[in-house]
């Protein structure tokens, strides 16, 4: 599997499927690519997709840094220039969508189309109080724990009900999922320190908005303000799918993005 070799010697792995033009699909807080599932291939039918994981998760190095939202998106973005690409479509989920605001404010040269799916421009009490939680069962009760009461919060009841078995066991995976929990403490503490509110005017990038309504780590309300503060943006909210709406309704997911990165 392809490994980028970063400045600093960390190294990230990556997949590159399709053509067409380049879309980055960004993962949240896991930061596995592989969370996007089939929307990959299914979108590698029109785009070349490129997914990696961050820096600290899954296939790449394990790096035992500060990490920061800043840190993560110039991870990506020397990605996107290591493969020799001017400008790309970003679709960045929750945490993938943090950085993608990152790139579009100071990078704007290289953003193309932004999809902001489930994210937030600066984190408020709820987002604080519910990250403190997830530490706290984390440092306390270590990985299972954690993965047990994150998928809670990230899936919606129905989905919980339907897929018990799975979740049964990624939590006895637990341990190879998160080997170092030191990394995903500080992982959050970056994605709790988000703050790009007050530049978000200067977003140039056409901007699609997308979340869902009973998204219960994002609320909708962020992603209204996401419309709000950045220059053209428009929302499209689906009925449910709690954060993790991608997988739940990928049919409609990749029909909006797709329509919305192709319009003329």
């Amino acid at each position: 599997m392809p490994l980028f070799k970063l400045r600093d010697g960390a190294e990230l792995h990556y997949e590159v499927h399709g053509s067409g033009p380049v879309l980055f699909l960004v993962a949240g807080l896991g930061g596995d690519g592989r969370w996007w599932g089939d929307n990959v291939s299914e979108l590698a039918r029109q785009f070349t997709v490129v997914v990696h994981d961050h820096r600290g998760t899954a296939r790449s190095s394990l790096s035992r840094i500060d990490y920061s939202v800043s840190q993560m998106a110039d991870d990506a973005l020397q990605l996107i220039e290591g493969l020799g690409y001017d400008k790309v479509h970003w679709c960045g989920h929750s945490t993938g969508g943090a950085m993608g605001q990152v790139l579009a404010i100071e990078h704007p040269e290289r953003i193309d189309r932004l999809v902001l799916s489930a994210t937030w421009a600066k984190t408020d009490a709820f987002f604080r109080r519910l990250f403190e939680v997830r530490s706290l069962v984390l440092r306390e009760l270590g990985p299972a724990a954690y993965l047990k009461s994150s998928a809670l919060a990230l899936n919606s009841p129905a989905w919980v009900r339907d897929h018990d078995a799975a979740l049964i066991a990624a939590e006895a995976r637990a341990s190879d999922t998160i080997p170092v929990p030191e990394i995903v403490l500080s992982r959050i503490a970056a994605i709790v320190a988000h703050d790009r509110r007050e530049q978000l005017q200067k977003v140039k990038a056409r901007t699609l908005a997308l979340c869902a309504r009973d998204d219960t780590v994002t609320p909708l309300y962020f992603t209204e303000e996401l419309v709000r503060l950045i220059p053209g943006a428009r929302a499209y909210v689906l009925p449910d799918g709690g954060h993790a709406y991608p997988n739940v309704h990928g049919p409609e997911f990749r029909r909006v993005m797709t329509a919305f990165l192709l319009e003329s």
